[in-house]
């Protein structure tokens, strides 16, 4: 998500590029590290089989301590005292101490303070992900010489696309979806077009598809009832909310020219007209100023309370606690996904999700105390046992499994994920402990709450991998990346102008002023960096 600058950006800048010169600074002393320290000995502990899971077969009995770096500030640091942690806990034999932080103190690591045991960071571009052969261990190696069943678990499209230029993997992500993940149909969608049910019912059910279909229901809806607000979306703050590349996808912008080079999806025509028909919205008065300003608690607020009559709503797992809430209250008056704005020129919906990247790429350091544990946490944690343990807690404690074959909590403890969330969290932490989770693993009548799942019935069969975009913008510290970094600010500006705009003239004049900035500021250079990349992308991943 890009940031405008501040006090708060300012910092950030400064700690990442501080990171940049961390790295490119002590280039020689990191290139003459790049082969992997002797690993160190598990003769008489256990003899590896690559059937089984080294942390079933480790006779190690003193427990195996970990310092475990996150690159977050809210990651929750007990381990061992809920039902998810207490399970690890007792399982591999190792007890955890987690530490958090963020870019400064994560600069500050790796200009030579104590290196954790493992490391888990968020920005697959960053320089530490790019130099990880000169601080971290090969996974390769670690499953060779200590947990060859990790091959059997992690994902071989994952394994190929983090592979750095030595022929080796040093990181793992969690919500890392493949081509067979997305083939599955077990990835929910997390984008929808919603409509409180009772105001759907009342004005008849009608198609929203048309811009003409989309300005006459938003009159119709003010007109039956003017204390909502007719049409809503995400918080924007200094993004673009739901109405970016989120309504892109929805009306199915392609990612590429024909030539398969990069398309800027932000001047398709398709989705030009209904930025133009927003604009038409704004100015009926069906588009609340609010909207525009308010942060993620104001929106949160206004959606548990049923203010908005429509939304482009992304992230509807995140935000299923609030739907729950109102649906709970309101019994018959739930929100509801329909088809919603449709491409003007025949394109069908592409719902992007996690994509192959994920998030959170967790490295083992050469620092590492005891290698062979913290191996054996990847291929737990990716195992069958681990991700049922994570998402549902343990068989019988918390779940069954019913007649059909779906898990299922206990009453008792699916009482308690509805109505004391915070107690669930607390004591059991199931959902929420999500190192390797994915997507596909969430397949439970009860991994979700019941304020989503119609949404996410509706969203099966429309989602389509992004993969050849992932990873495409030019490298930081690069003129072109403070070029991009200016262009996605000045988007995001002009996005908000063209929907505020008074009349046609004005979105017209702001858009033209929008791709005389891009003209700028190097903008043909940054595409042809974007297209070279998603040429690499696609020979990672075999598609022609």
């Amino acid at each position: 998500m890009n940031k405008a600058f501040g006090k708060k950006g300012l910092k950030l800048c400064t700690a990442l590029m501080a990171v940049v010169l961390v790295f490119t600074g002590c280039g020689s002393k990191g290139s003459s590290d790049n082969s992997s320290k002797e690993l160190s000995s598990i003769e008489g502990r256990y003899t590896i089989d690559p059937e089984t899971p080294a942390w079933k077969l480790d006779k190690k009995e003193e427990t195996t301590d970990l310092t475990w770096y996150v690159n977050a500030d809210w990651w929750n640091t007990d381990f061992g005292k809920d039902l998810v942690t207490k399970k690890i806990k007792e399982d591999l034999n190792i007890n955890i101490k987690f530490i958090t932080g963020d870019d400064t103190k994560l600069n500050t690591i790796f200009a030579g303070g104590e290196m954790p045991d493992m490391l888990t960071i968020f920005d697959s571009n960053s320089p530490v992900v790019q130099k990880a052969a000169t601080w971290a261990l090969p996974l390769n190696d670690l499953a060779d010489k200590y947990d060859p069943y990790f091959n059997k678990v992690a994902a071989k499209d994952t394994m190929n696309w983090f592979q750095l230029a030595d022929g080796k993997t040093y990181g793992y992500p969690n919500y890392s979806n493949t081509q067979n993940d997305f083939d599955s149909g077990n990835i929910p969608a997390k984008t929808a077009f919603v409509i409180r049910k009772d105001v759907y019912e009342a004005i008849g059910k009608p198609t929203i598809g048309t811009p003409e279909e989309f300005k006459s229901v938003m009159q119709q809806i003010k007109k039956q009832f003017p204390a909502m607000i007719p049409f809503g979306f995400n918080s924007i703050g200094t993004g673009t909310g739901s109405l970016g590349d989120v309504l892109q996808d929805f009306i199915g912008v392609p990612m590429e020219t024909e030539n398969g080079e990069f398309y800027n999806r932000n001047l398709d025509e398709d989705y030009l007209t209904w930025l133009k028909t927003l604009n038409e919205v704004y100015r009926n008065g069906d588009i609340s100023d609010d909207s525009f300003a308010d942060d993620g608690t104001a929106f949160e607020e206004k959606l548990k309370s049923g203010k908005y009559a429509t939304l482009m709503l992304d992230g509807t797992p995140q935000q299923s606690g609030n739907l729950q809430i109102f649906m709970t209250e309101n019994p018959d008056k739930e929100y509801i996904a329909i088809d919603g704005p449709q491409s003007t020129v025949g394109h069908e919906p592409t719902l992007n999700q996690s994509g192959i990247t994920g998030w959170m790429i967790t490295y083992v350091t050469k620092k590492a105390k005891d290698p062979a544990k913290a191996i054996q946490i990847y291929t737990y944690l990716l195992s069958e046992e681990g991700q049922k343990l994570m998402n549902y807690g343990i068989e019988g404690e918390t779940y069954k499994v019913n007649e059909a074959g779906k898990i299922e909590f206990l009453p008792e403890i699916k009482d308690l994920q509805l109505n004391n969330a915070d107690k669930f969290k607390k004591d059991y932490r199931m959902g929420e402990f999500m190192f390797f989770g994915h997507d596909r693993d969430k397949v439970s009548n009860d991994a979700f709450a019941d304020s989503i799942k119609q949404m996410q019935e509706w969203g099966k069969g429309k989602l389509k991998p992004h993969f050849i975009l992932e990873n495409i913008n030019p490298a930081q510290g690069t003129p072109e990346a403070r070029s991009l970094s200016a262009i996605d600010t000045n988007w995001n500006t002009t996005l908000v102008s063209m929907i505020r705009a008074k009349d046609e003239a004005t979105f017209d004049s702001t858009l033209a002023a929008y791709k005389s900035f891009l003209k700028d500021n190097n903008w043909d250079k940054i595409a042809e960096i974007r297209t070279e990349k998603m040429k690499s992308n696609k020979e990672k991943l075999g598609l022609k």
